[in-house]
Formats: structure tokens, C-alpha cells, sequence
């Protein structure tokens, strides 16, 4: 075998190791999820018991239904407001001049730096003053709050890229602010709003600690995060519920990241075409 030979095969076998290191977990979990035997006895690599029992199990007795519809809402609308505030937030910063405006971004970049465990009291208070605890909008104003930073920064450096002549040139061509935005400046900044709309929706979808805090006494309220943890004990955990819940967890966001990458593809192409 020769020295290339010997390379390309090293190589392949790495690459199939790291595949299946990564993707055991998923493997496990699925296996699991279909074992109607899981909680009992331990687990083996294949189901004992090829079973839907457990998904049954989770989407009435357990609820499901109803956490996954709270979490969808607050992701929805958590992913559009954030999304919207932010690339409007970074227009101003990235093409306007105005007082305070490096302190602002300053003040933007200390907040991403603060660990969220820290903001939970302080927020929690804020809710309560208000009057939304135990309330989905409550959560809902958290989640855009703490989604807005990042998009933010990092929008502003998609729109501080575009070159200001091409919004010249739609000025010279008649073209109103609104008209500009939609066909010049929002294509091009398409990628950036997506990457921010994968942050938002991983912060909704998945954060457990301000969703446990602020929805603690409203257990129709509960997302999919809270949801899961039903099904810990104190002694025994109920492994093929948790993994078929967990299953039903990543589906959505599965199908989330599908469209995502097709829209983030169309916003590069138009990026492309529009420049």
C-alpha cells in the first residue's frame, strides 16, 4: 500500500470514529425512546421492545402537547421581535451618528459578558413589578431582552458592511427609505438576521433557568425545558419518557435549522445579485 494509500485510509478511519462519537448520543437517545423496556432493567444498544408507548405516554399523560405549544409560542414570537428590534437597532447604530452612541455599544458588549445566572434575581423582580409572572408574555419579554445584545453586534457589523453608495444609488433611482431597506439593504444583511434568528430561537426554545423562575407557579405555562423534568425523580428516573420527550424536543428544532439553511442560502444569493 502506498504512503498516499495508507494517509487517505488513517483519515477515513478518523472520520468514521469522530462520526460515530457524535452521533452515539442521538443514536442512544432514539434507541432508548422506542425501547417500551427502557426504565427498566438498563438499556442495551437496540430495543428490546420496538415500541411508540413512551411517545403515548409523554404527549398526554405527561403534557407534552401543551408544552410544546407554549414553547413554539414564545419561540415565535421570541425569533420575529428580537429579529426586528435588532436589525432596526443596528441600522440606527451602524449608520447614523448620535450622542453616546460608542458608549451604547459598549454598554451592548459588557452585557453579553455578563453570566445570565446573574440577571435572573434582578429580572425576576422586574417581571414581578410588572405584573407578568407566571405569564408566557413575561417570559417572552425576558428571552427578546437577553436575545437583543447579541443581535445587535452582530447585525451591526452586516449592515456597517454594506457599502453606503448602493444606498445612494436607490436614492438616485427615486427610491423611498422603506423601498431601499426591503430591496437593497435587507437582502444583504439576510445572513446575519438568520444567524440571530438561530441564537433566539435556541435561547426560547432550550433556557430552563428563566423559565423555571419566572413560570414556577403556572404549570400551564410550562415549556418543553420544564416540561422534561417531570420526569426526574428523587430515586428512579423514567429513562424512556425522558428520551422520547428529548426526541420530541429536537424535532422541532431539527426542522427550525432546515428551513433556516435554505433561507440563510436565498439571503447570500440575493446578497450577491443585489450588490
Amino acid at each position: 500500500m502506498s504512503r498516499n494509500a495508507r494517509a487517505s485510509a488513517v483519515k477515513a478511519v478518523l472520520v468514521v470514529l469522530l462520526l460515530a462519537f457524535t452521533l452515539f448520543p442521538a443514536f442512544w437517545m432514539l434507541s432508548s425512546a422506542f425501547d417500551a423496556r427502557a426504565g427498566s432493567g438498563g438499556q442495551t444498544l437496540l430495543p428490546r421492545e420496538f415500541s411508540l408507548e413512551n411517545f403515548g405516554y409523554v404527549l398526554t399523560e405527561g403534557g407534552f402537547d401543551v408544552f410544546l405549544r407554549n414553547s413554539a409560542m414564545v419561540a415565535l414570537v421570541t425569533v420575529l421581535a428580537s429579529a426586528v428590534l435588532a436589525l432596526l437597532a443596528s441600522v440606527a447604530v451602524a449608520r447614523f451618528r448620535f450622542r453616546f452612541r460608542t458608549s451604547m455599544l459598549l454598554m451592548i458588549l459588557v452585557v453579553q459578558m455578563v453570566p445570565l445566572e446573574a440577571l435572573v434575581i434582578p429580572l425576576f423582580v422586574q417581571v414581578r413589578d410588572l405584573g407578568l409572572l407566571n405569564t408566557l408574555l413575561g417570559l417572552m419579554v425576558v428571552y427578546v431582552a437577553l436575545s437583543l445584545p447579541f443581535g445587535i453586534w452582530m447585525l451591526r457589523g452586516f449592515v456597517a458592511a454594506v457599502p453606503i453608495e448602493l444606498e445612494e444609488a436607490a436614492y438616485l433611482d427615486g427610491a423611498t427609505w422603506g423601498r431601499m431597506f426591503r430591496s437593497v439593504l435587507l437582502p444583504l444583511v439576510m445572513p446575519g438576521l438568520v444567524a440571530t434568528s438561530v441564537f433566539s430561537f435556541i435561547t426560547a426554545w432550550n433556557e430552563f433557568i428563566f423559565a423555571m423562575t419566572l413560570l414556577g407557579g403556572a404549570s400551564e405555562n410550562y415549556t418543553v425545558a420544564i416540561g422534561l423534568k417531570q420526569f426526574f425523580g428523587e430515586h428512579t428516573n423514567e429513562w424512556g419518557y425522558i428520551m422520547a420527550a428529548s426526541t420530541i424536543i429536537t424535532i422541532p428544532v431539527m426542522i427550525f435549522f432546515v428551513v433556516v439553511q435554505r433561507r440563510l442560502s436565498a439571503g447570500l444569493v440575493a446578497g450577491a445579485v443585489k450588490g
